[in-house]
This record gives structure tokens, sequence and C-alpha cells, in this order.
């Protein structure tokens, strides 16, 4: 059986309140009951758990995470990030997710009541927000990696999303295409709403309107790209090029040009988001805006790092830059038809 602080005080002959100053070095002591106590840990063996050294001292040495799902493609490089600086100052990563929705979080409210953690990061699961916010302002310190644009009343790390827009746009004009299709995102995401806002703004800038028609919704899943690139596709409309709003369903859009019998990327170029290794292994390797995203991880960790050292955390979010990465998913117009339609109305019927 195991060495308990009890087996320590019993041995002793002291309370388990003294046993527990001794080795947290807290109080006044008497030298020699110290080091008696001290003895009887070396005689019986007794190693206290980090989580009954850090009650002891006030603290838990454990941060916790929430997050909606880990099948989310990015989620391993956000948690890798947090855990890379949350090990390498000593704490441990306590994780939960929202898979049981209302049963999930209250698990995960039982854990915040029982103190269970020093801080949250928080990847927001949908409608959690305000519930966030309340333990934030009774004192516990949280980290929003992903900010949707809602600005929460707590520090977050996010990226520029509608940078990121904005360069798949420039890329896309500069290779001749004037007629995007964009699969977007779940359209209530902060993040949706500014990718769309960055390649729509800098189409418009360069003299081109997006055609609402083709500016689909999607849920950022392989079938949604695939579904969205039919549904255009059904309704004859045109398209020279395609911007989705992940990994995913672009690649899932590629499939769908491929299966109309057109070709990648001279008929459609297509832009993706996120780079997950995924986009590397599309056919052909995918063009996609680069999110940073095991250096969010860190950077929302270091905070909470640093907060527990004294500083306060910031007010002020923490933006990190998204980089278009090219490959072989985009290509310029074809120069002896400029302006011939990529994908003709009935295509894919």
């Amino acid at each position: 059986m195991s060495i308990t602080i009890a087996d320590v005080a019993a041995r002793a002959g002291v309370s388990k309140t003294t046993v527990s100053r001794v080795l947290n070095g807290k109080g006044e002591l008497d030298l020699r009951t110290a080091e008696r106590v001290r003895q009887v840990i070396a005689e019986l063996g007794y190693v206290p758990s980090a989580r009954a050294v850090g009650l002891a001292r006030g603290r838990t040495r454990i941060v916790g995470m929430l997050v909606p799902s880990l099948t989310w493609p990015w989620m391993g490089e956000v948690l890798q990030g947090a855990v890379d600086v949350v090990e390498s100052e000593g704490y441990g990563l306590l994780l939960f997710t929202c898979n049981r929705g209302e049963e999930s979080m209250q698990q995960f409210a039982s854990q915040v009541s029982a103190q269970s953690f020093d801080g949250l990061l928080v990847i927001e699961p949908e409608g959690t927000l305000s519930y966030i916010e309340q333990l934030h302002a009774r004192g516990l310190p949280v980290v929003l990696i992903d900010d949707r644009a809602k600005q929460p009343l707590f520090p977050s790390v996010a990226t520029t999303n509608r940078a990121g827009g904005a360069s798949a746009a420039q890329h896309l004009l500069e290779l001749g295409r004037r007629k995007p299709l964009v699969i977007t995102g779940v359209d209530w995401f902060g993040c949706t709403q500014e990718r769309l806002a960055g390649f729509r703004d800098t189409y418009a800038a360069a003299g081109y309107e997006l055609d609402p028609r083709l500016v689909l919704e999607g849920d950022f899943t392989h079938e949604s790209g695939r579904r969205g690139v039919q549904q255009a596709l059904d309704a004859g409309l045109e398209f020279d090029a395609i911007f989705a709003h992940n990994d995913l369903s672009a690649g899932g859009a590629i499939q769908a040009v491929r299966e109309a019998g057109r070709t990648v990327p001279d008929d459609v170029s297509v832009v993706g988001f996120d780079d997950i290794p995924y986009a590397q292994h599309t056919e052909p390797p995918l063009t996609t805006v680069h999110q940073p995203m095991r250096r969010m991880g860190q950077a929302a960790a270091r905070m909470l790092m640093s907060y527990f050292g004294g500083e306060p955390l910031p007010e002020e979010p923490e933006v990190l830059p998204t980089t278009l990465i090219v490959r072989s998913s985009t290509a310029p117009t074809r120069p002896s038809t400029p302006d011939r339609p990529t994908v003709p109305a009935g295509a894919g019927h």
C-alpha cells in the first residue's frame, strides 16, 4: 500500500498539518520536530504527490484546457504548443472536451468548483463564452486561443484571419483568376467572417465584386467543400478559382472539380486555409494560408505562466501573422483564353 501523509504524521507523532508545513517550508516549526518528521519521511519512503504539495502552497501546478473536440484537424498542433510550454515550467495539463455536450460541461464545472487547476486555456466551445467570462470575473485566469472576433473580457491569442483571406485573394488575382467560388466556414464564427471580408475587399479593390451566388456556406468538412462545388455546377455557375475556408473543404472541392472532368490548377485554382499536414498530400498539393497553430498554443500558455510568475495578463490580444504557402493547386489562367469560363454551365451533370 502507498504511504500517505497520515502515515507519516502518525509515525512522527504530529498532525498532518505539521507534516505539510515541513514539506512546504511554511510556518515556524521546532527544529527537532521538523527533523523527526523528515527522518520518518525518509524511513517510510514517503513521496508527496505534486497535487498535495501544490494544494498546500495554494497552487495545483495544473493548467486546465477546454476545447470543443479533439477531432478538429489543427487541434493537435495547438495542444502540442501548449504542452511544450506548460511541461517546461513543471506544470501538468488537464484536458476537457465538449464531446458529450451538457454532460461534458457539468463535469468541467465540477472540476472548476474543486479548484483542480490554476488557470484555463480555452478554444471556445459553442455557447460557452459567457460562462467562461464569468469564471474569469470570479478570479480564474483565462486565455482564449483562436479568438473568434467576439472581443471577450479576458486575454486571447489570435491570428490574422482577415489578412489571410486578403493574401489568398491577392494570389488568385495575380494569377488572373477573376471568378472565384468561396466556400466559407460556419457563418457565426468570427474567423469565417474575417476571412470572407479580407477576400471580398481585396477583390473589390481590384475592381471585381464577388458574385453572391458563388459565396456558399460550408462547415469546415471535406464533404462541405465537395457539396459546395457541386451546388455551383448544378446551378450552371462559372468559376475559375476556389477559396475554401479550411484545408479539408478545399480537398473536397478539388475532388469535386476533378470528378466534373476539369483540372486543378489549370481550369480551376484552389486555395485553402490552415496548412494542416493534409494540405501537402492532396492531389495536387494545396496552396493554403498557414495558421501558426502551434505558436498560438505556446503563446497562450506563456501568458498563463507569466501571470503565475507575477506579471499581469495582457489587456490586448496577441495576434500572430498568417502566411500564404504556394503549392501546386494554383496556376495562372491560360494566356491563350484568359476570359474562358473555367467551369462551363452544366459541367458535372
